[in-house]
């Protein structure tokens, strides 16, 4: 049943992707037909309502393939296959995914290209530009419109209990952490532009088993070959990780922390770090350093609340109540060194491992 269910979804990954470049190949072709001389007019007269119209007809194509496939998973599993409600793919079709008119979202490829103008690009550079801006939003406007569909298509199946992530090289770093992550059937899926990562519907009968998406183990799920050179599908982080080269791992997770990734670390939280990512003071110097996971319900919060208490042998409040009886609040006073800055410091592969489990990048 696992293997069924994972050839299910990467051959409905498979077909969102026909009809994502089915709608990039006429989005580009329509884009030859803009007057470099008269953009907004020659998009009025006709180029631009084809456009959209092409984006609509791949997003109604891509919801059309959710109810499909949520069964089909369902039936791999063999799970109840009655439904409460049937997705209706028109109702995807022709807005944007922020809600706009999107029309009014495509245009945003004829305004980029006019203010490189403005700005003294040459025009087909220009061009070239708004077109790459185009195929982005109108290829992101077709995957979403499936995802958002296949939501729905959750929602009125009661046997599924929620998704696992399924990340599909190359991806980036944000992405890669939530690999096989199980989120409940009404739990909106995290993107970006470009983003191609997929649902992988949970069953009640998964749950019950204790497997994720119908996959016992994440490692059998996630192919041993280098991503993109055959199986596509990542459950597993680290599988995924693993299976670059030593280039591609330092262009996505950057040197050092590719870097740290290697020697151990935590691949969420040396993603995670970056987000908060600022130079501080401290000792004595200008360091890099992170707030991500210094807040009192942060993990560095609470590993160095327990070196503390370790150290000093006092005890801190762990909440409101222990406050008011008395006991004192922990106050973190130490920044977050980021890896790079780590491996900086380090005179040692010891000290450097050390100093990455300290700053909770290793366990």
């Amino acid at each position: 049943m696992a293997a069924a269910a994972r050839r299910i979804g990467l051959d409905y990954y498979r077909r969102q992707q026909r009809l994502t470049r089915k709608a990039v190949n006429r989005i580009q072709a329509l884009w030859g037909l803009l007057d470099a001389a008269d953009l907004t007019g020659s998009w009025d007269a006709g180029v631009g309502r084809r456009i959209v119209e092409m984006v609509a007809a791949g997003q109604l194509a891509s919801a059309g393939l959710a109810d499909d496939y949520v069964d089909a998973v369902a039936d791999a599993e063999g799970a109840d296959p009655e439904r409460v409600g049937k997705v209706r793919p028109s109702s995807f079709a022709g807005l944007a995914s922020d809600g706009r008119a999107l029309e009014s979202l495509m245009y945003l490829s004829v305004i980029s290209t006019k203010e490189r103008i403005g700005r003294g690009l040459g025009v087909q550079d220009a061009l070239m530009a708004g077109l790459r801006h185009a195929l982005m939003l109108g290829s992101s406007e077709v995957t979403q419109a499936g995802r958002a569909a296949v939501g729905s298509s959750m929602a009125g199946k009661r046997t599924i209990q929620g998704y696992v992530r399924v990340v599909q090289p190359p991806a980036c770093g944000r992405c890669i952490i939530l690999a096989g992550v199980e989120y409940g059937w009404n739990k909106g899926f995290q993107r970006h532009p470009r983003c191609d990562c997929v649902h992988l519907p949970t069953t009640l009968i998964a749950r019950n088993q204790g497997r994720r998406g119908g996959a016992i183990n994440s490692d059998v799920y996630s192919p041993t070959t280098r991503p993109g050179a055959g199986g596509r599908g990542f459950l597993d982080p680290n599988a995924y990780f693993r299976g670059l080269s030593r280039a591609e791992q330092e262009r996505v997770f950057g040197v050092a922390g590719a870097r740290a990734i290697r020697e151990g670390a935590d691949m969420a939280q040396v993603v995670n770090a970056r987000r908060g990512m600022a130079t501080m003071t401290a000792y004595g110097r200008q360091v890099l350093a992170t707030r991500e996971g210094t807040t009192r319900r942060g993990a560095f919060y609470r590993l160095e609340r327990a070196r503390t208490e370790q150290q000093t042998g006092i005890r801190f409040a762990r909440d409101r109540i222990e406050t008011q009886q008395g006991l004192p609040r922990f106050e973190l006073r130490t920044p977050r060194l980021m890896p790079e800055q780590i491996f900086e410091l380090a005179e040692s592969r010891d000290e450097a491992v050390a100093m990455l489990r300290r700053f909770g990048y290793l366990t």
